[in-house]
C-alpha cells in the first residue's frame, strides 16, 4: 500500500494520532460492476495506526448489498462494518444517522484509548437527508478528550444550522474546560465553515508553522478539503493526506491523519 500516513517522530503516548475518514459504506461503483472494498478499507484503517479513527457512512447492515456480495470471494462480513474494521484491542462506537429500506448507516469511533459513555444527537435539517452527531470520551493520558464525529449535509444553509446546533450541543454535553475534537465529512466545498466554527472557539487543525491545504476529495485527484478535524483545548503538530491508486480505490474520500497534544 503506497503512501501509508508516515510513522509518528514522536513517543508513544505523546501525541494523540486521529484519523478521519468517509468509507463510502464500504462499496465503490454502481449497478452490477459495483466492488466491496470494505476487506481492503480494514487493511487501511490498521495501516493508519491512529489512535482514534473518526469514520462517516459506515453501515450497520443492509440486506441487499449483503446479498449481492455474498456470492464475491470474500463476501460482505456478519460484523457490522464499525466492528470490522476495528484493529485488534480498539473499543468500538457506532450510532446510526440514516435508516433506508435496506439497511443503515451512520458514524463510528475506533479507539486504542479507554472510551466513556456514547452519545448520539440528531442534526437534521430537512426530511431528505438524516445526519448526526456521535460523541464519544475518550481517556487520553489521564485526560477526557472529547471526540465528536460529524458528516455535515449537502446544502451550505444547512451546514450553517448544523454548526449551530453542534455548538449548543458541546456547550451542554461537554464541560467547558475539556479538549474537544469535531472530526468528520464537512461536506465544504466553499470553505465557509471555519469562521462560524472559530465564532464558537473551535479552530481547524493545522500546524502553526506551516500553511497546509489538506485536500481529501476527490480521492482520485483530490482539490477540495472536505474532510477536517477542530479543535479546541488541544493544538495541531502535524497533518498527513495518504495517497496513492490504493487509497484512491477504497473510497471516493481519502483519510485525514492530525497529530494533537494538549494546549
Amino acid at each position: 500500500m503506497r503512501s501509508v500516513a508516515r510513522p509518528s517522530p514522536h513517543a508513544p503516548g505523546d501525541v494523540l494520532r486521529v484519523a478521519t475518514y468517509n468509507i463510502h459504506k464500504g462499496v465503490r461503483g454502481l449497478g452490477p460492476a459495483r466492488r466491496l472494498e470494505i476487506h481492503n478499507l480494514q487493511m487501511g484503517v490498521q495501516a493508519l495506526d491512529a489512535d482514534v479513527v473518526c469514520l462517516q457512512e459506515v453501515r450497520l447492515f443492509h440486506h441487499r448489498e449483503a446479498a449481492f456480495f455474498d456470492r464475491t470471494w470474500f463476501g460482505w462480513p456478519e460484523q457490522g462494518q464499525a466492528e470490522f474494521l476495528a484493529p485488534d484491542g480498539y473499543e468500538v462506537a457506532y450510532r446510526t444517522n440514516a435508516k433506508t429500506k435496506d439497511g443503515e448507516h451512520g458514524n463510528a469511533l475506533l479507539s486504542r484509548w479507554p472510551i466513556g459513555d456514547i452519545g448520539h444527537h440528531d442534526v437534521s435539517d430537512h426530511a431528505f437527508e438524516q445526519r448526526g452527531l456521535l460523541h464519544v470520551p475518550v481517556r487520553w493520558q489521564g485526560v477526557e478528550v472529547h471526540v465528536v464525529v460529524a458528516h455535515l449535509g449537502l446544502i451550505h444553509s444547512s451546514r450553517v444550522r448544523q454548526v449551530e446546533r453542534l455548538a449548543a450541543f458541546v456547550r451542554d454535553h461537554v464541560p467547558s474546560d475539556a479538549p474537544v475534537l469535531v472530526a468528520g465529512d464537512f461536506n465544504d466545498w466553499g470553505e465557509r465553515l471555519d469562521v462560524p466554527m472559530r465564532a464558537h472557539g473551535l479552530k481547524r487543525a493545522a500546524p502553526s508553522t506551516t500553511r497546509v491545504r489538506a485536500a481529501t476529495f476527490p480521492s482520485r485527484l483530490p482539490v477540495f478539503t472536505l474532510d477536517r478535524v477542530y479543535l479546541r483545548g488541544l493544538r495541531c503538530t502535524g497533518v498527513q493526506v495518504p495517497r496513492g491508486p490504493t487509497w484512491a480505490r477504497m473510497s471516493d474520500h481519502l483519510p485525514l491523519v492530525v497529530e494533537l497534544a494538549l494546549e
